[in-house]
């Protein structure tokens, strides 16, 4: 197992300790360790307040202070320490209404979502487990934390995450938890898209993305969800995992009518860009029928993307998104295609926009876009060198402006 990351960490907790306060590790990163995981960060919880973390330790950034949670900087690294507490009522299905400071541990890990995210460790490596989630995790079961109808009520988020860890870990649901997530799946309506895009990018992503997807549909999940409600996921299935943009483009491909916009998705501008650079990808491969056409193709859209596309064809097919090129368009062409483009880049052209209005003795206009067009596709296919000479030459007695 792998206690190097905890090791790195233990002198907080030593110090914690040191004036009298409880300090634990807890949460994905002892669950983690106790599956022998590779763990990424980790947190710590405490009996300190954060009035009381903030005096003991030198050097501190208040980023959740409200709530809790303390971020303490030792060694260059930055170290999320959260306060025991207790919550209050969830109004909105999201938040809690008010947070309380505890002096108790098991008050602290009886709110939390899953039996496996609620064991503690301490700095000897023993762990305090109140509600059963080592055995939980022998058996390959997410079971929420007492119960189910409960918690999912205080937190409908805690729906999506209990089928991300499922996609993740290839865990089974275990029947209250499920049972708790029907009845309060209508409740997601009340989350922000941002926090539902986090966690669906994870569950998209996830090894066993097939059953924890499965229920999603089942659940009717998409329902309550903006951009996606407009869409019929009866006719969408996935098999293995997918990245994220490419999950948004082959949908808006399959159901090109839909209209729901990706502005709904609160996503960036250049996640947005990507997106549209697959749909569009992936309405051209119908259209690709000849061997110059596939050049261009892969000139336009790069190496990379299209294998991104290719490596989901079976998924592709499978959700009759689109028919295939009538030329053979696989890894092997795409990558000697890409091999032997005289330029792969626009920017790598030896003329630019401003040679030919001097060369040709031309007003500036919309023709210099479509003539820039007609020179790359001339390299592309070989009629001409990428030189600026030659390509004058080329200009002079093959185009008509």
């Amino acid at each position: 197992m792998n206690k190097l990351i905890f090791e790195t960490a233990q002198p907080i907790l030593n110090h914690l300790l040191s004036h009298n306060y409880q300090a634990y590790f807890v949460g994905g990163s002892v669950r983690d360790y106790l599956m022998d995981k590779t763990i990424h960060d980790i947190d710590i919880t405490t009996s300190a307040t954060p009035d009381e973390i903030e005096a003991i330790f030198d050097k501190t950034i208040p980023i959740g202070r409200d709530h809790g949670t303390i971020n303490v900087v030792y060694n260059n690294e930055q170290y999320e320490i959260t306060t025991f507490r207790a919550e209050g009522d969830y109004d909105d299905h999201r938040r809690p209404n008010e947070v309380f400071f505890v002096r108790d541990l098991y008050e602290d890990v009886q709110r939390r979502d899953f039996t496996m995210n609620a064991i503690a460790m301490d700095r000897d490596y023993k762990v305090l487990d109140y509600f059963g989630g080592q055995n939980d995790i022998e058996k390959k079961i997410i079971r929420t934390v007492g119960n189910a109808t409960e918690r999912f009520n205080e937190d409908a988020l805690r729906i999506i995450r209990g089928l991300r860890f499922q996609s993740q870990l290839g865990f089974e649901i275990e029947t209250q938890t499920y049972l708790g997530m029907q009845q309060h799946i209508a409740s997601i309506s009340h989350l922000s898209i941002e926090r539902i895009v986090v966690e669906l990018k994870k569950l998209i992503s996830g090894r066993y993305v097939v059953q924890s997807f499965n229920n999603l549909k089942e659940l009717n999940a998409f329902d309550y969800m903006p951009f996606f409600r407009a869409f019929d996921f009866s006719k969408f299935n996935i098999e293995n995992a997918i990245d994220f943009s490419l999950f948004i483009a082959l949908l808006k491909v399959q159901q090109p009518n839909v209209d729901s916009s990706l502005s709904l998705l609160k996503i960036s501008k250049q996640e947005k860009k990507y997106i549209n650079t697959l749909e569009n990808l992936l309405n051209m491969i119908p259209k690709i029928s000849t061997k110059n056409e596939l050049k261009y193709f892969v000139f336009d859209y790069g190496k990379d993307d299209i294998i991104k596309v290719l490596n989901h064809f079976e998924l592709i097919k499978n959700n009759h998104i689109i028919k295939q090129s009538p030329i053979i368009i696989n890894l092997i062409t795409v990558n000697e295609i890409f091999a032997n483009l005289p330029i792969t880049s626009r920017k790598q052209l030896a003329i630019n926009g401003k040679d030919l209005l001097t060369t040709l003795n031309q007003t500036s206009g919309a023709w210099i876009k479509t003539l820039m067009r007609e020179i790359e596709c001339a390299i592309i296919r070989g009629d001409v060198v990428n030189e600026k000479n030659e390509i004058l030459e080329w200009v002079k007695t093959h185009v008509e402006i």
